[in-house]
């Protein structure tokens, strides 16, 4: 059963792309990890469909917070930003329809507080304007390979 995640990368990522787990590129993750018994590509065209009609973000970087069940996590918080909210909420319900339920639940819904890690390869700071224009499926657990694998990328529609 894969888990795979919905992010937002701050600089564009491929197909095919992998990684291990400390060297994360910069992202956003709109939709925390997930399991489901439907393939992944079952799941790439429901994001493909919620990614034709959603146009690029602008997004602005707020405060630092410590995150994680033990609080021990280093993030930026992104400023309440409602489109990313709502398409955090569009994911949810495009993913549903296939058995899936993010595995993060006080990330979820009405818990949904986006932000980025900081990395030691980069972080983002407070007032930084994060362009957001693709949306990544990543597999985190891939068959073959230690880390992360970038399953299928969508880009954004152009602002109008």
């Amino acid at each position: 059963m894969p888990r795979l995640v919905i992010v937002l990368p701050l600089s564009p990522l491929h197909d095919g792309d992998t990684f291990a787990v400390r060297d994360w590129p910069l992202h956003i993750t709109v939709l925390a990890p997930f399991l489901t018994d439907a393939e992944p590509s079952a799941v790439a065209d429901a994001l493909a469909e919620v990614a034709s009609t959603q146009t690029a973000l602008i997004a602005v970087a707020g405060p630092n917070e410590m995150f994680g069940r033990r609080e021990n996590v280093p993030v930026t918080v992104v400023v309440d930003n409602p489109a990313l909210t709502r398409l955090h909420h569009d994911l949810i319900e495009a993913i549903r329809p296939l058995g899936a339920s993010p595995d993060e639940p006080a990330f979820t819904g009405d818990g949904f507080r986006a932000h980025v890690t900081v990395k030691r390869n980069g972080r983002v700071h407070e007032g930084d304007e994060l362009s957001l224009t693709q949306l990544a499926l990543v597999d985190m657990a891939p068959r073959s390979g230690p880390g992360r694998s970038v399953l299928a990328t969508f880009p954004l529609r152009a602002a109008e």
